[in-house]
């Protein structure tokens, strides 16, 4: 495991990120909040862009959790069958969203811990949901986050918890709300597991990764 970088060093880290892409958006189409929480909670162990394919035609139907109600689990199966763990997602999309009508007014609640309290939404899927849309520097640490903080020295932590509480501790304010996605495109784009781009990487002369191929 990496050494965690100094104040200095990070502050330099994500003054390339931000000159780079000032304003980085994560890859999930929504229409609103509601399709926001279905759509983050499609994506566990889903590619962004396989979610997407199956939602286009869902939230043009399905964009409330009482339309999604109405379009019934096996109707939902049809649209999002080709994402993994379908069945269980869609069980998980219709409990949330009948509770959501029965006791949230069909209103997306913004406290994590409610948003945790709606099935399949865990606390990265909250986070995620707090940062977008409600723009809350909450940190949502998935694998492309944890590698890159871990190699690079960026927050490093033995878990996912210890990564988040690195990057809300070593991570300056000003840079807390764009964080977690400068990370995950980073990791996706560039930091990759198997074959990192070290040789185009921004932070190349900064990241602590030992095994870089320049």
């Amino acid at each position: 495991m990496a050494k965690q970088l100094d104040y200095h060093t990070i502050r330099q880290i994500f003054g390339r990120f931000e000159a780079a892409e000032a304003e980085p958006k994560g890859e999930l189409n929504h229409v609103n909040v509601y399709t926001l929480v279905v759509a983050v909670a499609l994506s566990a162990q889903a590619t962004d862009a396989g979610v997407n394919k199956a939602t286009e035609k869902l939230f043009q139907i399905a964009d409330t959790p009482q339309k999604m109600l109405d379009l019934g689990e096996e109707g939902l199966i049809e649209h999002i069958k080709t994402i993994g763990l379908y069945r269980n997602k869609a069980k998980n999309v219709i409990k949330l969203s009948k509770i959501l009508v029965d006791d949230y007014g069909g209103v997306v609640p913004n406290s994590r811990a409610a948003l945790q309290s709606l099935p399949g939404v865990g606390r990265k899927t909250a986070n995620v949901v707090l940062n977008m849309w409600w723009h809350f520097p909450a940190q949502a640490v998935d694998t492309h986050i944890f590698r890159v903080g871990n190699r690079s020295g960026i927050a490093v932590g033995k878990d996912v918890d210890a990564v988040e509480r690195a990057i809300e501790d070593h991570i300056p304010a000003d840079f807390q709300l764009h964080a977690h996605h400068w990370l995950i495109l980073h990791g996706r784009y560039h930091c990759k597991a198997r074959k990192p781009q070290c040789g185009t990487c921004l932070i190349r002369d900064l990241c602590l990764f030992e095994e870089k191929e320049l």
